[in-house]
């Protein structure tokens, strides 16, 4: 094997992509055959109350490591793909980066762009894998190291490591075991690259669907569904964007919650128990158990503390939605 380090670019933008940067850079540099020559994230967006322009999690890690950052809007720009080109990258590694690649950025790198994807491709491709899967109640996810084309998420599959979907994965908390199983995964991948090609296996896009990206739209909980529905997605919108319901006109954000086998005569939406430690409510089949929620302006309430301070919120009988 050559003394010569692979030459690579690193793209990407949120936390996702921050830890396997942050993997890479730690690798022992007497040891390691790979060096991060640039890399490339989005441009600083306004955060926060004032509104001020704030860094990727990526950019933050890279001006830390004394790494030259680019920030192009797109790769339509002026002088974008030609300033990728002077770079002359061995390899690309992409993780969340949050700009389509065209075909002309793609074949810059001469062992081509490879992707770190949250998911067992194929089975869920595009922006928001971790959640929907948790929504459709799969029982396991994991990360594919995929080549990367000119579709989506379509690539070749050169690694994958897979985890169980738990009860109690939330979508942050699955982000961040999958955060953290792909700066493992990228590691096992360049040292497996350095000896040579992994096998290419092609994706049946017959397996594929389509993750959709989350909104905010679809984050109020229709009581017509199952329990068993609403719970998880209850689960997968947590952090962001949190399922709510409307009660007396205001919005109640369900943190927490779990399916009961149980059911009542009374309409989908009506809270049909309320007592010290449980607030169940009718759903189109079972009930569901609401454990944590949130007021307007409150900090996230148990059902305890709800009652116990005298909340005038979720009360027996009352209708929500």
């Amino acid at each position: 094997m050559s003394d010569k380090k692979f030459r690579i670019v690193f793209a990407g933008t949120p936390e996702f992509a921050a830890e396997s940067l942050a993997a890479i850079l730690a690798a022992d540099p007497t040891q390691s055959k790979f060096e991060i020559i640039a890399v490339y994230t989005q441009p600083d967006r306004p955060s926060g109350r004032g509104r001020k322009l704030t860094p990727s999690p990526v950019k933050a890690v890279a001006l830390a490591n004394n790494i030259g950052v680019n920030q192009p809007a797109s790769f339509k720009e002026e002088g974008a793909i030609g300033a990728l080109a002077w770079l002359q990258p061995d390899l690309m590694i992409v993780a969340a980066y949050g700009l389509i690649l065209p075909k002309a950025v793609l074949d810059i790198p001469r062992l081509g762009c490879i992707n770190i994807h949250a998911s067992l491709l194929p089975r869920w491709r595009g922006a928001a894998p971790i959640q929907r899967a948790i929504q459709a109640g799969d029982d396991q996810t994991g990360i594919t190291i995929m080549q990367m084309d000119v579709g989506l998420d379509t690539g070749d599959m050169l690694l994958k490591r897979a985890i169980p979907i738990t009860a109690e994965d939330t979508g942050g908390i699955l982000h961040d075991k999958l955060a953290k199983l792909g700066a493992e995964a990228i590691i096992d991948y360049l040292q497996q690259r350095l000896q040579g090609p992994l096998p290419a296996e092609p994706q049946n896009a017959a397996l594929a669907n389509y993750a959709h990206k989350l909104s905010k739209d679809e984050s109020a909980i229709n009581w017509h569904d199952s329990a068993a529905s609403i719970a998880r997605c209850v689960r997968a919108f947590n952090p962001w964007p949190v399922s709510y319901t409307q009660d007396q006109g205001e919005r109640v954000r369900i943190l927490a919650a779990t399916a009961l086998p149980s059911n009542s005569d009374k309409a989908p939406g009506t809270v049909i128990i309320r007592e010290k430690n449980t607030i169940a409510i009718q759903c189109g089949e079972n009930a569901l158990s609401v454990e944590l929620l949130q007021l307007p302006g409150s900090k996230p309430l148990t059902v305890n503390e709800l009652i116990n301070g005298g909340k005038p919120f979720l009360q027996a009988n009352s209708q929500l939605g």
